[in-house]
Formats: C-alpha cells, structure tokens, sequence
C-alpha cells in the first residue's frame, strides 16, 4: 500500500518547513449615520480605487475594499489589516464602516452606486463589467460585503514536496496540480466553514423588499433564519440562474479553465435580449453566461496574479496557479477589522490538511452531494436535527465537525512541535468549544442572533452599533507616523497614476472593447 501523503510530510524536518504565505481582501460599506448606504464618491484621501494597492472599491462606490501585502505570518497579515482600517477610519469623516456582511438600509437598486474608475479605457471596462452585472443580477446583492481568505505555500516548500513524493513534473505544472487536490478536498468540506464563520444570520428589511422568501420576523425592521448561519451565501445572497447552467470542473488546471473559457464564449439568450448598449452608453461587456471570469460565484478559486489588461484565465494557463483565494468567509461583526486570529489559523490547518489527505477526482454525482451540504448548512447548519451525506451516509452535523476535528488534531500538534507554542491546537479548540454538547451552540451565526436579542436591537440597529464601537477603537490607536506617511504616498502616487492612464490612452472604448473581447 503506498505511503500516505500524511506519513510523507511527518518525515519533513522542522528545517523543511516554512510556514504559509497568506493575505487577506476585506470589503466593508460605507454608511451615512442613519445606517443608509453612503451615496459619496470614493473619499480621494483614500486614493485612486484603479490603482491604489491597498485600497479599493468592489461592485459599488461605497463598498470598500482592503487588500493586505502577501505576509509569512497571521501576526503580521492582521497588523496589516488593522492599520489599513485605521488610515480609512480616520479619512470617513461623519460615515461608518458598515462591520457585518448583509447591507445597511437600502432603497432599491437606485440607491446602490456603481464603482467608478475614471475615463481610462481599464477604468471604463471595469464599471461596464459592474453595469453588466445590474442589469444581469441587480444591484441589491452585489451590496453584499465578505472577506477573502488568499493562502499559499513558498516554493522551498513546493520543491521538497514533490521530492519526497517522487514526482518529475516542471515545479508549475506539480503546484497547480497540488492546488486543485487541495481544492478538491476543500469542496468536499466546505460547509465546515460555514457552520464556524458563518455570521450572517439576519438582515435589514429593506434588503428583501417586495422579495418573496422564507425568512422569519425578528422585528419590523429585521428578517433572519432561525437555523442559518450565512444568508449571504444562500438563495437571497450570491446565487446565478444563468449559472446554474455551468458545470465548472475543479478537477484540475485544464478542464477549469476550459470550462470558464466556454462560460465566457457561450451566449445567453436573456442577456442576448438586454443587448451590449442602451443608445451610447455600453451596459455589459458581452453577452455571454459570463462576462469574464470573475462573474463566476464560487467559494474557492485558483489564483494567480495577473499582468495590466491580461485576463486570469490566460496567466493561469501560462504560469500556473500561484495562491488559493477562499471566497466565503462572511464578516466577523465583533472584530473591528472582519476577521480574527484564530479563524486564520484555522483556516491554514484546514487548508494544509486538504492538501494532505486524500482527494480523488470529484464526479457528477458526488459534486452533488456535496453541493447539497453546502447549502443545508448555509441555510440550516443549527437545526439540531441536521445530518449531511458523507460516503453513502448521513452523519449529524455537529458530529461530522467533530470527526474532522479529530483528523486536523494529529496535523495541529505536529506544526506547533515544528514551530514550538500552541497556534494550532489553541485555534483548533477554540472551533471545537463552537459545537454544543448540551448547551447551545457558540458559533457566530447564534451569537449574532443572541447579542440582538439581548440588545433588543434589529439588525440595522445592531450593527450600527458594532460599527460605531469599531470605529471609537480604530480611531483611538495611533498609526505610527511612517505608516501613515506610507499611506499617504500611496495615496498621492495613486492618483497620479490613473492620471497618467487617461491622459496616454487615446483608443477608443469601442475598439479597446473589440480587442479586449478578441484576445
């Protein structure tokens, strides 16, 4: 019998080990103190959202978005984040950085702002893609915030990895392959993530105005699923009826990119009937089931970085994957900056263990399966009486947890023996304290339920309250005066960057489209 894939890396030296390289994208809304979408242009203290490396915006003008440096540390990612959060904080001004994943009080697509990135042909291209995506999906869950989880391991890594499993491909072609096994595995266990970090068990009213659901009342002003632990990975959140027609293959680098690219060159007739213009102005990239790749929903993706104006399928095929970006983290409400220390250190565990375990191609029927899991924890991971499918069998939920617990246990002890200290046993208890014995359950969907509750508050009460508390402590910390000079540079350099752009590009959008579309 061949030696485990587990065996092979216990016979790593503690000298072979060097840890993870990992970075994080936090997106967050600006709110007015009412607690309604901020309907401000991007504050210019912030920068350029074209350019600046730090800060951006995602689908709207007032939906933030926070990307740290890769860092070798959890320490350092989240010292990262938290003075990223706290250069923001002090250019908001009278608004608020909205803490939890589902909106503040919205009134209908209108008042959603769509992202601007000045009148450089790059920056036209991504505000169409956002127009495409109104007029495909609406605007109302692309006011949806979450974070982004991006982890990879360094190549002294990869090369004796692929020595100790005896493998002769070229370094690309062994890491991408690696990363799709891990995906494979992350597929499989995905709804682990949402029963502990799922923390969107409620919303504002308005967000489902006129919206037909099966939620139940908390207030009149509040809905929420008594057993969910994420609504915005549910049917009201990110969900696609053009793309339930997809059959996205994570096996490995090539049927995934192939069946994106088919995506992206396939038409759809309803957004054939929208058309690409309404009179001058241009209302989505194409009209295919995909505009580019990003338009895909998933909750992990193969990574890699791209190059100006070349496309990510392109730089995944000519360079192979280089990080893996997990997608369905929804906002931690009680930590000012989104996420907290041990969820990341979890989540390396977690990561690292699917890369070592074993992880066979996923058929049609098992994708299924584990399709279906996902959804019944994001839409009822509480109930009690919840069993998912695992191997031809129904095990509870709260026990299928805990048999994973069991197999990240050996894993956790041996890198804290590597490392010295308890990183990961300690994360790997604080998840297991999360499941009830006899008591409740502790995770962040049923305290966010239970702090309402206590509060009396509603949702947009709530979190504005959340909110505020953030801001009073961010605002409290001193950014150190290189940091923040750092900031400021990037801020000025920023601007004059996207100046530059338009003031060198004299293509005309049309035919930068036409090229952009042909490449």
């Amino acid at each position: 019998m061949a030696e485990s894939r587990h065996s092979v890396f216990r016979q790593f030296a503690a000298s072979d080990w060097n840890g993870f390289l990992k970075g994080v994208e936090k997106e967050g809304l600006r709110v007015d103190r009412n607690g309604f979408i901020a309907q401000t242009p991007h504050p210019q203290a912030l920068g350029s959202t074209l350019t600046h490396p730090r800060i951006t915006t995602d689908y709207s003008e007032a939906l933030l978005e926070l990307i740290t440096p890769v860092c070798s540390s959890t320490q350092a990612m989240l010292a990262s984040l938290r003075d990223i959060h706290r250069f923001v904080q002090q250019n908001l001004g009278d608004e608020l950085f909205w803490s939890a994943s589902m909106p503040c009080e919205l009134d209908g697509d209108a008042s959603i702002p769509i992202a601007e990135y000045g009148s450089s042909n790059i920056g036209r291209l991504k505000h169409v893609y956002r127009q495409g995506l109104a007029v495909r999906y609406g605007r109302m869950m692309q006011s949806i915030a979450g974070a982004h989880y991006n982890l990879s391991l360094p190549d002294s890594f990869w090369r004796t990895w692929q020595q100790a499993l005896g493998n002769e491909q070229t370094l690309k072609d062994f890491k991408s392959d690696q990363y799709f096994w891990l995906i494979r595995n992350f597929r499989r266990r995905s709804w682990l993530l949402m029963l502990l970090f799922g923390a969107s068990p409620a919303l504002d009213a308005s967000f489902v105005a006129n919206v037909s659901h099966e939620l139940s009342r908390f207030d009149d002003h509040t809905w929420f699923g008594p057993d969910a632990t994420s609504l915005r990975m549910g049917d009201l959140g990110y969900h696609n009826n053009a793309q339930s027609s997809l059959n996205i293959c994570f096996n490995e680098l090539s049927t995934y990119t192939q069946t994106l690219d088919r995506a992206i060159h396939t038409t759809w007739p309803a957004y054939e009937a929208i058309g690409t213009r309404r009179g001058d102005e241009f209302i989505q990239i194409n009209t295919s089931v995909l505009q580019i790749e990003n338009e895909y929903y998933s909750a992990v993706r193969p990574k890699r970085t791209t190059e100006r104006e070349e496309k990510p399928i392109q730089a995944l095929e000519s360079r192979g994957v280089e990080y893996i970006e997990v997608r369905c983290l929804d906002l931690d409400p009680f930590s000012p900056v989104g996420v907290n220390e041990a969820q990341v250190d979890f989540l390396d565990l977690f990561l690292l263990d699917c890369l070592l375990a074993d992880s066979p191609r996923i058929g049609d029927a098992e994708c299924e399966r584990l399709d279906d899991n996902y959804k019944d924890v994001v839409a009822r991971g509480r109930f009690r009486d919840l069993s998912l499918c695992r191997g031809g069998n129904r095990t509870p939920v709260d026990q299928a947890a805990r048999e994973l617990f069991d197999q990240l246990e050996p894993l956790a002890e041996l890198l804290d023996g590597w490392n010295g200290g308890d990183t990961y046993r300690s994360a790997l208890a604080e998840q297991r304290r999360k499941l009830p014995d006899t008591g409740a359950w502790a995770v962040p969907s049923a305290e966010v339920v239970a702090a309402m509750q206590s509060s009396g508050l509603g949702h947009r009460e709530w979190v504005m309250e959340q909110s505020r508390r953030h801001q009073q402590t961010l605002r409290s910390e001193t950014l150190d005066p290189e940091v923040l000079a750092a900031f400021q540079t990037m801020t000025r350099e920023s601007l004059g960057e996207q100046q530059r752009m338009e003031a060198a590009d004299g293509q005309p959008f049309a035919e930068f489209l036409d090229q952009y579309l042909k490449s």
